[in-house]
């Protein structure tokens, strides 16, 4: 049995296989997970990857020997997870997935009941506590487990955001890195009819990730779609990581958009519907979203990077929404989960109102806003780093919420810890282009020292 403690992260459980983990380990989990927290009824399902089809058999065995009535979903997009726990009502769920890591890799995200997420805060290292100790044990019972297609919900839930016969024909790239979402938008285009052209890109599911790490955020990862759109002439292209929950675009120009652009356009539109709705935005971008939320009459928060955390103040300050600058977008109608596919839909929706293009749609915000995308860089110590920028820059405005955050009328950033590597994350942005380009390389240099 291989279960190193190391792949109990932040917020999901992610190792490699069979090195860090195996089926044995992710036997043990679904034991421990079943004694945790007791559930009757639990939904699992997973991406494509060959060794969480093998780990995902050995936690429907534990789940099924614990009592527990099991639902195999099969392969889907982490999304659609989510959507049978709270859709469904069910006790929890786990989707047998390692995200957007590479082959290789192996893993599992875990929720309770309305899909809330077990993380380091509230279970997974009880679980990870439990899958480790000698008193673990099969109590030796006898679950049902059943298979259910769910794909048909699924697509009804989707299209409930958007007004279907206000779409306008659109011919797109679309790249799922090789997981399943390009499959299941294809499905929902045949059985609705939708007035959609797919132009393929790393369309076919292949859980060895012929192209290595499926995740858009890797710039070098995005040339191939730029290029695509630009040649074919898209309306616009859109990318998602390998199971589905975050979702990017760019334009036929050769501009892949940061999410904080998209973001800010979903919130006009989200706002037309539900006028002083309650909007979450993360610590990284604001200057974009704030606009956006005032322009629509909107009430903005501010929260903490990470989906426990932004799902959590989500339904204690019932928002409708949240676009975080890492691809994930969240919904209140959603059970204050992310998906890949909602925004996605939104998007076309907005286009299809305005008439317009999405380099017109967001120019609104590209032409005021700059941003610099995210900088990673190894520290040997992150609090003495972030107390010397607190001092270089103490005539700014300066928060703690999320590491620092230091703003000023022109331009602001947010400097962050890595939770599991030495490194401080930087997102810069500004008012002006080449104030964002000359603050960037500035707050870098102290970074740096």
């Amino acid at each position: 049995m291989t279960l190193s403690q190391s792949v109990f992260k932040a917020y999901d459980i992610r190792g490699l296989y069979p090195e860090e983990i195996d089926e044995a380990g992710a036997y043990r989990i679904g034991l421990a997970y079943a004694q945790k927290f007791q559930p009757k009824t639990v939904v699992v399902g997973q991406d494509v990857r060959e060794a969480n089809g093998k780990m995902k058999a050995e936690i429907i065995r534990a789940l099924a020997e614990s009592g527990v009535r099991v639902i195999d979903i099969g392969i889907i997009a982490t999304d659609m997870l989510y959507f049978a726990v709270f859709n469904y009502g069910y006790d929890g769920g786990i989707a047998v997935s390692a995200s957007h890591n590479p082959a290789g890799y192996a893993g599992m995200k875990i929720v309770t009941k309305n899909a809330e997420p077990i993380f380091q805060g509230n279970g997974l290292p009880a679980i990870r506590d439990l899958a480790a100790s000698d008193d673990l044990a099969s109590p030796g019972l006898n679950g049902a487990i059943e298979k259910k297609e769910i794909e048909n919900d699924y697509f009804n839930f989707l299209l409930s955001f958007i007004t279907v016969d206000k779409l306008k024909p659109a011919r797109i790239v679309v790249n799922p890195n090789f997981g399943v979402t390009g499959k299941i938008l294809e499905r929902l285009i045949k059985k609705f009819n939708l007035p959609l052209q797919i132009v393929p890109l790393n369309f076919e599911p292949d859980g060895n990730f012929p192209k290595g790490r499926p995740d858009p955020m890797v710039p070098e990862n995005r040339a191939e779609i730029l290029d695509l759109a630009t040649r074919e002439k898209a309306d616009f292209g859109v990318a998602w990581d390998a199971d589905g929950d975050r979702c990017f675009f760019c334009d036929n120009q050769g501009i892949f958009y940061e999410p904080c652009y998209i973001t800010a356009v979903l919130i006009e539109n989200l706002l037309r519907k539900k006028p002083g709705a309650k909007i979450i935005y993360d610590v990284r971008y604001a200057f974009a979203i704030q606009d956006a939320i005032a322009r629509g009459g909107g009430e903005a928060i501010i929260e903490r990077v990470g989906h426990s955390f932004i799902k959590a103040r989500m339904r204690q300050d019932d928002a409708i929404f949240c676009g975080e600058s890492s691809g994930h977008y969240y919904f209140k109608e959603n059970s204050y989960c992310d998906n890949g596919l909602i925004p996605f839909l939104l998007l076309w929706e907005a286009l299809s109102l305005s008439g317009k293009t999405l380099p017109e749609l967001t120019d609104e915000y590209t032409s005021r806003f700059f941003v610099s995308g995210e900088f990673n860089n190894k520290v040997a110590d992150s609090a003495a780093k972030i107390k010397e920028l607190a001092e270089r820059y103490s005539d700014g405005k300066i928060d703690y919420l999320d590491g620092i955050t230091v703003e000023y009328p022109d331009w602001r950033f947010n400097v962050r810890s890595s939770n599991t590597e030495p490194l401080l994350r930087l997102n810069l942005e500004a008012r002006d282009e080449n104030l964002m380009a000359t603050k960037r390389d500035e707050v870098l240099g102290i970074i740096k020292e």
